[in-house]
């Protein structure tokens, strides 16, 4: 059985943000679906992926919101800033760089980012990237 749009695209991500050295330069190769126990800070993790499939004339496509989460435990807000910015830097508008096997990606957008402090730590601030993309079947 072939990954659908969410799956599919959550790789094809995972495989360009490690292939951006301003990613790699920050978090090194810590991208996760689900972080480890003992993890390393500072990290990028995936949080929601929603595709809304849709039938076009005999193809499927769909519209794929997702969040991409940036958690950082150095005091202030800087480090989780930086490593948005990265990630928006290496995905908006950057359709050809995420490659997902059986689909295509039409449209890639960072729509907003945001970043908060983490209290349920005591210390650190995590950043939340939500992008939308635009898939088709190949």
């Amino acid at each position: 059985m072939s990954d659908g749009f969410a799956l599919a695209l959550q790789k094809a991500l995972r495989t360009s943000l490690l292939a951006d050295g301003e990613v790699v330069a920050l978090v090194s190769t810590r991208v996760y679906d689900e972080p480890p126990q003992n993890v390393v800070y500072p990290y990028i993790r995936f949080g929601s992926i929603v595709p809304d499939t849709y039938d076009t004339d005999g193809s499927t496509s769909a519209n794929v919101a997702f969040t991409l989460e940036c958690y950082s435990r150095t005091t202030g807000r800087v480090q989780a800033s930086q490593i948005a910015e990265a990630v928006r830097a290496a995905l908006h508008r950057n359709e050809a760089a995420v490659v997902p096997t059986g689909f295509g990606v039409v449209e890639l957008i960072c729509e907003q980012y945001f970043v908060d402090r983490d209290d349920s730590v005591g210390r650190g601030y995590t950043a939340r990237v939500l992008f939308s993309a635009i898939m088709e079947t190949a």
